[in-house]
């Protein structure tokens, strides 16, 4: 398995510079978070309170040439800018598609990223 380091660095260039984006936004806001390739992507979750799934923050998803971010507990999370968006069957999990490096804007990412980062599926 792939480093994060590793990961990125093998992507397709214009996927690697909106990747390398999330990741340093998502690393930024949660400098502890713990950071590893799962599911074909960069998972980053709260170590101290379980593993990927019970303490997920967000997953950096490359997939069919599209990059987006994932939520795992996305259906719990505030959106009042109506990002999120759900793949039919999905009961929780919910997603953003990544146009750009900059798109969609990029405080609106930090404070979904921070709302799942304080999020405790244990008490919703």
């Amino acid at each position: 398995m792939p480093t994060p380091d590793q990961f990125v660095a093998e992507l397709p260039a214009a996927l690697r510079k909106r990747v390398a984006s999330l990741r340093r936004l998502v690393l930024d806001l949660c400098p502890d978070t713990a950071e590893r390739v799962s599911w074909g992507g960069l998972s980053y979750f709260d170590a101290a309170r379980g593993g990927p799934v019970s303490a997920g923050i967000c997953q950096i998803v490359v997939r069919d040439g599209a990059v987006r971010l994932d939520f795992i507990h996305g259906a719990s999370l505030p959106d009042p800018h109506g990002l999120l968006r759900c793949e039919e069957g999905r009961k929780a999990k919910r997603f953003v598609p990544i146009f750009s490096a900059n798109e969609p804007a990029r405080e609106h990412l930090r404070e979904l990223v921070r709302a799942a980062a304080e999020f405790d599926p244990g008490n919703p």
